[in-house]
């Protein structure tokens, strides 16, 4: 089962100015984890906290700035505060004063359109007590009456929340564990080049030790020159082989044709993006013209080396796959894009292992609905490298209308 920050719910703290938001969260974690203070503005970019609220566990609260910040700066803030929306998973709308300001009906607005479940808190309800109705909360939207101060007990809140929580954000899913049974063996290929950080393991190879171990299955890793001598040796027959797509080719050459083979950012395709979409748009790489602009998402910001698998290998790799004369675009994080997501003729986005799986979802939702192909690191490499079919498969079914996510 995955484990970590980006698989835990996250939850946003949303509201005006000065309504409490800094006040309440440190209430309902019992920690003082966010500056209180009666000054306007103390509450800047997005704070993220991981914590464990009573009843519901492991969560990520994003404390935001107040949306009514009408300053320069402000309304810089508020930008930062509108990106949260496309990584919560539920939104908790802080109001006081029995008053829907009209700025609280445009976070209302901005939930329902971005699908996003929210609660409303009716806070300081020490200073202006709760007016039934008073506010006009439509009927099916939760609301709670609290004071972040007066020592009241935040279970009422916590529930109310729980129960809008996506079940989604709780499920545990596995990685590969639904390929597994107990006593399977899983050969990962891991090289060590000058991709590799010093003295550990990429966070994918990490997760996917751990959601083997977790299904009760056997986890060996090797280097790549080491995996020929070694099932000779042992004569092992691994149920599954996870590689490095960077090698997918040599790891094609050198593991029998019977034994399932992909790759590690093939695993999180399927895990966190949108894995129809990406085995529609991933053969468009075939289709790419001369002068095409090809938008490359990563998921986090990292220095980069003469070897940078997206910023160096997959526009090598491509561009020699097509012949053509390929223009690249590297966007990191959830940085705002350079340009419309109409000028580009392919997205391809990375594992996402430091994202949530909505993050990377929305990240790609805007070229989906554009009608812009979209594929992923490790099925691009696999597809340029000839073993395409081969490192989807452990991954679909095939029918008689062609492959099917499982």
């Amino acid at each position: 089962m995955t484990r970590g920050r980006e698989a835990r719910p996250h939850i946003g703290i949303f509201g005006r100015t000065n309504v409490g938001k800094s006040s309440f969260i440190n209430t309902i974690t019992g920690q003082d984890i966010s500056i209180v203070s009666d000054l306007a503005g103390t509450t800047t970019d997005p704070v993220k906290k991981s914590v464990e609220l009573l009843d519901i566990g492991p969560v990520v609260l994003v404390d935001t700035a107040g949306f009514d910040d009408r300053s320069p700066l402000g309304k810089r803030r508020i930008k930062r505060t509108r990106e949260i929306f496309d990584i919560i998973d539920v939104a908790i709308l802080l109001i006081t004063d029995n008053r829907l300001s009209d700025t609280d009906r445009h976070l209302m607005a901005a939930f329902q359109s971005e699908a996003v479940p929210f609660l409303i808190v009716h806070n300081k309800s020490d200073v202006v007590p709760w007016e039934h109705d008073a506010a006009r909360i439509p009927a099916d939207v939760g609301m709670v009456d609290f004071s972040s101060i007066s020592g009241q007990d935040p279970r009422p809140v916590l529930r109310a929340l729980k129960d809008i929580v996506p079940a989604s954000a709780f499920k545990k899913q596995t990685l590969i564990g639904d390929l597994l049974s107990g006593g399977d063996i899983v050969l990962m290929i891991v090289p060590i080049d000058l991709e590799a950080p010093e003295g550990r393991l990429i966070l994918p190879q990490v997760q996917a030790i751990r959601d083997i171990l977790d299904n009760d299955a056997v986890a060996i890793a090797l280097k790549e020159r080491e995996v020929a001598a070694f099932l000779k040796k042992t004569g092992i027959r691994p149920q599954l082989v996870i590689t490095d797509s960077s090698i997918f080719r040599e790891a094609d050459a050198m593991i029998a044709k019977d034994i399932p083979l992909t790759g590690f950012s093939v695993m999180l395709a399927r895990f966190k993006g949108n894995f129809e979409a990406y085995l529609a748009g991933t053969p468009k790489i075939a289709d790419l013209k001369d002068d095409d602009r090809i938008l490359m998402l990563e998921s986090c910001s990292h220095q980069t080396s003469c070897e940078d698998i997206g910023r160096v290998k997959i526009p090598r790799w491509i561009s020699r796959f097509t012949g053509k004369r390929l223009h690249f675009e590297v966007v990191a994080g959830l940085d705002a894009l350079p340009s419309a997501i109409t000028d580009y003729a392919l997205v391809v986005q990375c594992g996402g292992c430091m994202l949530t799986p909505r993050q990377v979802r929305n990240r790609l939702k805007p070229a989906i609905q554009a009608g812009i192909p979209v594929s992923n690191y490790g099925m691009a490499i696999a597809y340029v490298q000839g073993v395409y079919d081969r490192a989807v498969a452990p991954f679909v079914k095939r029918n008689g209308n062609g492959a099917t996510n499982l």
